[in-house]
């Protein structure tokens, strides 16, 4: 069964010297295994390489080089020898008209764009013209020569997305079951919490992060209204909180709806209906052509003064360029205001949209069985590992169940055989008439809830629907298949049918 779930997914250089150093365009990969930790994927696209000798020693070296005018990312990271032998390096940089930052010794990789910078550096716009270098040397032995290389990366506005925005490397290897929450806001919108003496303000983001943690989840996406300011703090608590990973989102906030909008760090346009956006697929067009996931928010929940936009209305809107819809939302859960009818109305329609969970939350110190406390629902994504790139894939894949409890262990795997094709949550499998569809689900840590099987929306039969006695059960069932389109997914419930656990659709002939 768990194997099933495992988805079969020269340049010439040119040289010139300027302040003692050696600069290269040559494509180069990074010589010092050991400083490439935070090394970025792919090869830079601009290699300063040179030598520092004890005539250099308390001396500052300026690197100069180009930034083109469409950059929105710079990155660099220094490698050096010698240190054995008492050799710093300390780095940073200017851009073409101020002071961009520096972290002497204490870091070797940096990056700065628009929106975020390591810590020691400034965010802000990114100022085409030449940039320096900035490498200070506070000691180097006489004697000793010291090699270095500073890779430098730039990245633009409509670049893929390679690994993380806030981790270059995955925080976990392997395909397994990651347990996250997509939809939280904090200071940086309308997140407030209660301060050491009481009064009500707006809460911290680590006030979240440290909540994820205890929660034990494995990813959380920060979507505050609109804005993108809360990219800066979370790029300073990747590092430190590195079991669990932070993935930049916003909540495209209009009056006729709100949507997540993850993968991205770029500045999206929200005002529709203004002439800057006058139609909702202005605003797709938006984040498609920044790669980017979208999530129709709370699409059930009433629109009106008290909460303007709060249930999609949006005329005209093309749901062939929507990902994922919020099928359970914290503060509504199950029911005709959950996101679930309109969710399976869409599916209904031909549409294949993930169905994925947000807390909502809005203060950190709710506690955890709050609905909408952190991680209260908890979306669970069958990723190959634990990185931004691999938990959107598999969301973009349908590879998810919702957990509305947030449990820590409550799993769905709900697979279908069709001769020898083999399918799992959000994929399709095609059947002609007459042909037989095995279905098999695998629940754990479910004792004396009961499966129910939905198809086209509508409450089945098909399962065996007696409570579950075992911590790990398996129940199947056979579909003898009409040759037309149809989607089926699986729901847990209580004994008192209290909705536990929400599964995405398995296609026939889509």
């Amino acid at each position: 069964m768990r194997s099933m779930l495992v988805r079969l997914f020269a340049v010439g250089p040119k040289l010139t010297r300027a302040f003692g150093v050696v600069v290269s365009t040559v494509l180069l990969a990074c010589f010092c295994a050991g400083s490439c930790v935070y090394a970025q994927q792919g090869k830079p696209d601009l290699v300063l390489r040179g030598t520092v000798t004890y005539a250099d020693r308390q001396t500052y070296l300026e690197l100069p080089f180009t930034v083109g005018p469409d950059v929105t990312r710079v990155a660099v990271e220094l490698s050096y020898t010698e240190h054995d032998k008492h050799t710093n390096i300390d780095l940073g940089v200017f851009d073409s008209e101020r002071f961009r930052g520096w972290s002497g010794g204490n870091k070797n990789y940096f990056t700065i764009s628009e929106t975020d910078a390591t810590p020691s550096y400034l965010p802000g716009v990114i100022v085409p013209g030449q940039w320096k270098l900035i490498l200070g040397v506070p000691n180097i032995e006489e004697g000793v020569s010291s090699n270095y290389e500073a890779n430098i990366y730039f990245s633009h506005r409509a670049d893929l997305l390679e690994t993380s925005t806030f981790s270059q490397k995955p925080l976990r290897d392997g395909a397994a079951w990651y347990r996250g929450d997509l939809h939280m806001h904090n200071a940086h919108s309308d997140g407030s919490c209660l301060s050491q003496s009481g009064a009500k303000v707006p809460c911290p983001l680590y006030k979240t992060v440290e909540a994820a943690v205890a929660r034990k989840l494995d990813f959380i996406a920060i979507t505050d209204h609109n804005t993108i300011s809360q990219y800066n703090d979370m790029r300073e608590l990747q590092p430190y909180f590195d079991h669990l990973l932070l993935m930049p989102g916003r909540e495209i906030t209009t009056f006729q709806g709100h949507a997540n909008v993850f993968g991205t760090t770029a500045f999206i346009d929200f005002r529709l209906t203004s002439p800057h956006v006058p139609h909702i697929n202005d605003l797709l067009q938006q984040v498609q052509d920044l790669h980017g996931l979208i999530s129709i928010n709370h699409p059930g929940s009433p629109s009106g003064a008290a909460c303007m936009g709060c249930g999609w209305t949006v005329p005209d809107t093309d749901y062939s360029r929507v990902n994922a819809i919020e099928a359970i939302n914290g503060g509504s859960l199950d029911g005709p205001r959950s996101g679930i009818p309109f969710w399976q109305d869409k599916l209904n329609k031909g549409y294949r949209l993930t169905g994925v969970g947000g807390s909502d939350n809005h203060d950190a110190d709710y506690p955890p069985q709050t609905r909408s406390a952190v991680g209260h629902p908890t979306t669970v994504v069958y990723a190959q590992n634990l990185s931004e790139v691999e938990i959107l894939k598999a969301i973009r894949a349908g590879h998810v169940f919702i957990d509305l409890e947030g449990t820590a262990d409550r799993t769905l795997e709900f697979s279908a055989h069709a001769g020898a094709n083999i399918a799992s949550m959000g994929d399709d499998i095609s059947s002609p008439a007459g042909q037989v569809v095995h279905f098999t689900l695998r629940m754990l840590a479910l004792q004396n809830a009961h499966p129910e099987i939905i198809r086209d929306g509508e409450l089945t039969t098909l399962v065996e629907a007696a409570p579950i006695q075992n911590k790990e059960e398996v129940r199947s069932f056979d579909y003898p298949s009409d040759g037309k389109r149809h989607w089926l997914r699986v729901n847990l419930r209580s004994a008192d049918g209290t909705l536990l656990v929400a599964g995405n659709p398995i296609y026939l002939n889509f």
